[in-house]
């Protein structure tokens, strides 16, 4: 990619067709600006309705005269644009200068360009990777992907501009940020980090929501290269890299791609389709062969460019929905008469087959927030093809329960419940992400009720719950220890409340529960049979707030040796989950369980070191659960007595499961 071996030749035949089909794989290595080895570089742009496209940059002063402007080629009716500026190098600014359809002349950085300026600077910047993967010697990059992404799935989600800032306050860059993050998330246990979008954008408050330039990481975190290292040093601490994508919309800045040669290029002619209302942006033309290329192409590129395990699909609501936000009037029924958008569903189809065909085993995420059927059903069977979707009904639900004084959860104890009733029909993550902790709506501790103490009880039966409960976790940064203030971009996230035991051991707990999961397999393992792996022991204890269930692993686990090698080994081992979610402890609270062996309990939210009161459950010296099968309860043939603490989760297994 971007090599300085690269021979100065134009387009050919082949990548012509296969652009306007819509079906160009490695799209930045046919448009944008490649260096070559004799020195000089070439150009090429898609712009079919301009009039004139040329390319001025720092080898002649930005001059737009003939002797400082490269005029570029049209290649035949392809609509690219192509020539060669033999005074380019290597950290050369340009842009192209368009003169559109409309007869206006625009300044445009280049849409597949690979690097770009720091904001407010607008301009992209020639630029040839040399990095080196520290890969070890004859291994697969592919398969180790696919290892990452197979098995418990845990995720930390990072704003990489706002995790820590030097003291002064300004922003680290990718590469200083590498050690220090991929440490943090590692010591607490997470397989993968999300990134918010490194896309360039050129408003920092859009938090990269709004890109301007796809194909170029946001130059606030250094140089490309700096963004590969940050991602190869995950990947060496076994951590798997999300980023979060933006194929649904664009900003209206005229530096960019709207209006991009004078018509509606990119975007939809119509407002009623082309405009977003909320966000005053442009929505894509996912209908357009060189327009959903140029998205799929750019999935394709973090994939195996930057070597990301997975994307997580920003908006996919907004695309699939022609009414989404938009009033009677405001929007354009599909052939069928319907609100579907028929042409976004065939994209994010085509997406999803392209990355399972082309970059087999990378994880595609939907963040889609409706009941659209099947979103995470193979597209063969009529679904979207998503890897995964977040589950942000279970995120409403769970947080309006838990916002509610104890006294009152007695009448919201279905919205704990509910999601387990849905919960098989997707494949789940359950987001607690920067959404929740911004605008107003505070930090996950101002959410809680009570005093400092007790808020902290509540984070911490929160956590326990979103762990044990089917579905992938993602938590985003400053969660993890309770961070008290909603989260700004502007600063890092408040590093010195970990000086304090309650945040501590919310931290500590965060890394108990990702272990956990790890040691006991029955706590994810079993999600995508959940009919054979999970049930209530008692769902209607409406007046006590208490909710238990069991989860078991299914039969043959692959579970990794000593040895490294894959063996199938059964195991028959469950785990049990208890919720007592009020103030009040509860002595002598019966559990059924089915597996008569003695029990213990491996997790208590209410410990000691977690910050709790250490109410004791009932365990003898050896901490130990012994089970009384001379009375079977909630339809199991045996059951414990347990003292359940106040406000806390505790998770329970047989003493010799694992």
């Amino acid at each position: 990619m971007q090599a300085h071996g690269r021979a100065a030749q134009p387009p050919g035949e082949l990548d012509l067709f296969l652009f306007g089909e819509g079906t160009h794989r490695r799209l930045w290595d046919l448009l944008g600006g490649h260096l070559h080895h004799e020195g000089g570089a070439s150009f090429a742009v898609w712009a079919p309705n301009a009039q004139q496209v040329s390319v001025q940059g720092d080898w002649a002063a930005w001059s737009s005269e003939p002797s400082g402007a490269t005029v570029l080629a049209a290649q035949g009716n392809s609509g690219i644009w192509w020539g060669v500026e033999p005074r380019a190098q290597a950290g050369d600014r340009y842009k192209f200068l368009i003169r559109g359809a409309d007869g206006q002349r625009t300044e445009r950085a280049d849409p597949v360009a690979v690097a770009a300026e720091v904001p407010p600077a607008t301009a992209s910047v020639l630029f040839a990777t040399d990095y080196v993967w520290d890969s070890p010697v004859g291994t697969d990059w592919r398969l180790a992907r696919s290892e990452r992404n197979s098995g418990r799935l845990s995720v930390y989600e990072v704003h990489l501009g706002s995790w820590r800032r030097h003291p002064d306050g300004r922003a680290h860059s990718a590469r200083e940020l590498a050690e220090p993050l991929a440490d943090w998330a590692s010591s607490l246990g997470f397989t993968h980090i999300e990134f918010m979008p490194v896309a360039s954008h050129p408003f920092g408050g859009s938090w990269g929501y709004q890109v301007s330039g796809y194909y170029a990481p946001d130059a606030r975190l250094g140089s490309p290269d700096d963004l590969r290292y940050l991602i190869d040093v995950c990947h060496d601490r076994g951590l798997g890299v999300i980023l979060d994508w933006v194929p649904a919309h664009f900003p209206k800045d005229r530096f960019a791609l709207a209006q991009f040669d004078g018509t509606s290029l990119y975007e939809h002619a119509d407002p009623r389709r082309g405009e977003h209302p909320d966000w005053g942006t442009l929505v894509f033309n996912h209908g357009r062969n060189e327009v959903r290329n140029f998205l799929v192409a750019n999935a394709l590129y973090w994939l195996e460019e930057f070597r990301v395990d997975g994307l997580r699909v920003d908006a996919v609501a907004s695309m699939l929905y022609l009414d989404y936000s938009r009033q009677p009037g405001e929007w354009v029924a599909n052939a069928q008469g319907g609100r579907e958008d028929l042409e976004a569903m065939a994209f994010v189809q085509e997406l999803n087959e392209v990355v399972g065909q082309e970059q087999p085993g990378a994880l595609v995420i939907a963040e889609e927030s409706t009941s659209w059927p099947g979103v995470t059903r193979p597209t063969e069977w009529g679904g979207l093809g998503f890897s995964r979707k977040w589950n942000l009904g279970w995120m409403h639900d769970t947080l309006t329960y838990f916002a509610q004084d104890p006294i009152h959860r007695a009448f919201h104890h279905h919205e704990l419940t509910f999601p387990m009733v849905y919960a098989k029909d997707e494949r789940w993550i359950l987001p607690l992400s920067h959404d929740e902790v911004v605008h107003g709506k505070g930090s996950l501790l101002n959410k809680m009720p009570g005093r400092h103490e007790e808020k902290l009880a509540h984070v911490r039966s929160l956590l326990a719950w979103q762990w044990c409960h089917p579905g992938r976790q993602l938590l985003f940064m400053g969660c993890e220890f309770a961070q008290e203030r909603e989260w700004s971009h502007e600063g890092e996230i408040d590093w010195f409340l970990l000086q304090r035991e309650g945040h501590e051991g919310v931290r500590r707990l965060v890394a108990d529960l990702n272990s956990l999961q790890a040691q006991y397999p029955a706590l994810w393992a079993g999600d995508d049979d959940l009919d054979r792996h999970i049930g209530w022991l008692d769902a209607e204890d409406h007046e006590h707030s208490i909710f238990s269930f069991w989860r078991s692993i299914p039969e043959w686990y692959q579970v990794q040796t000593d040895h490294g090698d894959l063996n199938r080994e059964p195991h028959q081992g469950s785990v049990a989950v208890v919720a007592n979610l009020t103030p009040v402890p509860r002595h002598g609270y019966r559990l059924g369980v089915a597996d008569n062996k003695p029990w213990q309990v491996i997790l208590d939210t209410d410990a000691q070191e977690y910050g709790g009161t250490a109410t004791p459950v009932g365990e003898n010296e050896d901490g130990l659960l012994f089970v009384d099968s001379s009375t079977p309860w909630q339809n199991q043939p045996g059951s414990l007595l347990l003292t359940l603490p106040p406000l806390s989760v505790i998770i329970l297994a047989p003493s010799d499961v694992r």
